[in-house]
């Protein structure tokens, strides 16, 4: 029987911990660039006396789906999204490189481009600034310019251009701050191919009724599970029983 409690158990360990993916994705159905949570497990034997025959599953890296969300018009010119592959680059609060989906920046106080969190966008040399007082527009290949309309003139002044990469997917991981960054920790290198969509945000990619059917397919699953362990439990309470009876 306790071949069956450890199968079982495994299984509703494993439905645990992708229900917890699942609403996640959904609580982040309506954020921008983000990239849907996709869980992945492997056999491995458990280790132990009188245990050689039993099996457990544990998660293996967890990935991301890379599928590109859908892109929609904003008419603010602070907003950007990625039209195909890429990432644009962010310092993150560690002052390492992370990258993202999310193109919705503003300027903060000090003239820094920054995400929607504070955080500086970084160009392809460091961060960019833009001057007081001007307008800022984002063209296709990621140059930003600022716009002065001082004296009646219209004035544009480039400032920089977004440091755009592309790694492969692979060799991403996300991190806890939901940025994603290299698996080695070494920054990306630019990707002049990477195009930019301007006054555009780009959506989440998270399929909102697929998740909340898969949803219902674990927790379906997770009690098929505990059933499993309960009914173990009777059986050999039971065997127990008739074995005391018969001694």
């Amino acid at each position: 029987m306790d071949k069956l409690i450890y199968t079982a158990m495994a299984g509703a360990n494993v439905l645990t911990q992708r229900q917890d993916s699942i609403a996640h994705n959904l609580a982040n159905a309506s954020t921008t660039g983000f990239r849907a949570e996709l869980n992945a497990f492997r056999a491995v034997p458990v280790n132990g006396a009188g245990l050689a025959t039993r099996v457990s599953a544990v998660e293996t890296t967890a990935g991301s789906d890379f599928t590109p969300g859908t892109i929609q018009g904003t008419g603010n010119s602070l907003s950007a999204a990625i039209d195909g592959s890429g990432f644009f680059a962010v310092q993150a609060a560690d002052g390492s490189e992370g990258y993202t989906r999310d193109g919705e920046f503003r300027v903060g106080a000090d003239g820094s481009l920054q995400n929607r969190n504070g955080l500086p966008v970084l160009g392809d040399s460091g961060p960019i600034t833009v001057p007081p007082d001007n307008q800022v527009a984002i063209g296709r290949d990621g140059s930003v310019s600022a716009i002065s309309l001082a004296g009646g003139r219209k004035t544009v002044i480039p400032v920089g251009r977004l440091k755009l990469v592309n790694p492969d997917p692979v060799t991403l991981t996300r991190s806890a701050d939901g940025f994603f960054r290299t698996r080695a920790g070494d920054p990306a290198p630019s990707d002049p191919t990477v195009a930019v969509a301007p006054e555009s945000l780009e959506g989440s990619n998270v399929n909102t009724i697929e998740a909340l059917v898969s949803m219902i397919e674990v927790a379906r699953q997770f009690e098929t599970n505990t059933k499993l362990i309960t009914n173990a439990d009777q059986n050999a309470s039971k065997a127990n029983e008739l074995l005391s009876m018969n001694g």
